[in-house]
């Protein structure tokens, strides 16, 4: 199982970012997958979640509204669209097959 994120950057607050999650190494349309955050000094925290065939999507409280999860099941690739960012959600934006395995993170800095 292999799980690559990408998109992540420096951005102002208000605005966009796309985050992406490419998998590889199983069949990614069988599993649901999740995002996740990790700020400094503090520990990791679901973001948003969807179902394997993206019927399905929950999302933390503090997200929702602002944050989109979905995937395409063809590219093996999950999405999470990023509006009306803030500097608090500045932190390292993790994928995760369930809670098993994990990428490695992309960075994400939500700053003037």
């Amino acid at each position: 199982v292999h799980l690559v994120e990408s998109g992540g950057g420096l951005v102002q607050p208000g605005g966009s970012l796309r985050l992406s999650c490419t998998a590889s190494g199983f069949t990614f349309s069988s599993y649901g997958m999740n995002w996740h955050r990790q700020a400094p000094g503090k520990e990791r925290k679901f973001v948003a979640g969807i179902s394997s065939g993206g019927e399905s999507t929950v999302y933390a409280e503090t997200v929702r509204g602002r944050f989109t999860v979905s995937r395409d099941n063809a590219k093996s690739t999950v999405y999470l669209q990023m509006n009306s960012l803030k500097p608090e959600d500045t932190a390292v934006y993790y994928c995760s097959r369930g809670y098993d395995y994990w990428g490695r993170g992309t960075q994400v800095t939500v700053s003037s």
